[in-house]
């Protein structure tokens, strides 16, 4: 008895702190990427907040709200279930039980997205839905998006804001979407930013205890190896 106790007394001296990780910036920046492989590499959860904002946008225009009406958009907010799976080797997301992992990646929902996500009703409920995520993960977690560090989770045990010029982003987002022009990209990338950033509720904006990482001149993988770094950092001052 006293040799199992004993090992697992050694166990929980030596199992790495649980840490809540939060990592903002702009759209083009590596946000997801980073976060999901550094999640996978420290052995944390993940969340990508963007994916649910697309889900409620999604179910949005599948239900025929107007999403140009803040009154209608507000009233639906609190209808549709959405769930997030926290793997980072493969994150998922339902709507009302539905995959909605494909569908809210469509050019229609991203035109709209902004839109439905400055209604406070809806950043509200998104807001709550994050949160309690974060409370869950009992081995920590990495969220990224663009208010964590400043509204959803302000007590996050490090932050991390991803920037990249305007070109760099517009260059990494074109080869995503195959095919797409490189100049139109840039102007939608920085209407986003302008709309995102300001919106009345949560907007984007880089927390004051933030750590800025400037990802244009980095490969993915050093922008990985220097978050991984920091959060490492973070587990062996707890």
């Amino acid at each position: 008895m006293s040799t199992t106790v004993e090992t697992v007394s050694a166990a929980a001296r030596t199992a790495p702190a649980a840490v809540i990780v939060a990592i903002d910036g702009p759209s083009g920046t590596g946000k997801s990427s980073t976060s999901k492989a550094v999640a996978a590499q420290l052995g944390l959860s993940y969340l990508d907040t963007g994916a649910q904002y697309r889900a409620i946008t999604w179910w949005m225009l599948n239900n025929g709200i107007d999403v140009h009406n803040v009154a209608e958009v507000a009233t639906a907010a609190d209808k549709p279930v959405i769930v997030s799976g926290t793997d980072p080797a493969a994150p998922t997301i339902t709507v009302d039980g539905e995959d909605a992992a494909g569908p809210i990646r469509t050019q229609e929902v991203t035109s709209r997205v902004s839109a439905v996500s400055a209604v406070p009703e809806v950043r509200a409920r998104i807001t709550e839905l994050q949160r309690s995520i974060a409370a869950d993960a009992e081995v920590g977690i990495v969220v990224e998006g663009r208010d964590i560090g400043t509204t959803v989770l302000p007590d996050a045990d490090l932050k991390i804001f991803l920037t990249a010029s305007p070109e760099a982003r517009a260059a990494r987002r074109s080869g995503e979407l195959k095919g797409s022009d490189l100049a139109t990209t840039k102007e939608a990338l920085i209407k986003r930013d302008t709309a995102d950033s300001s919106r009345k509720t949560s907007p984007l904006a880089k927390a004051g205890d933030a750590v800025e990482v400037d990802t244009t001149e980095l490969t993915l993988q050093q922008v990985i190896e220097c978050v991984v770094t920091l959060v490492e950092e973070k587990r062996a001052a707890k």
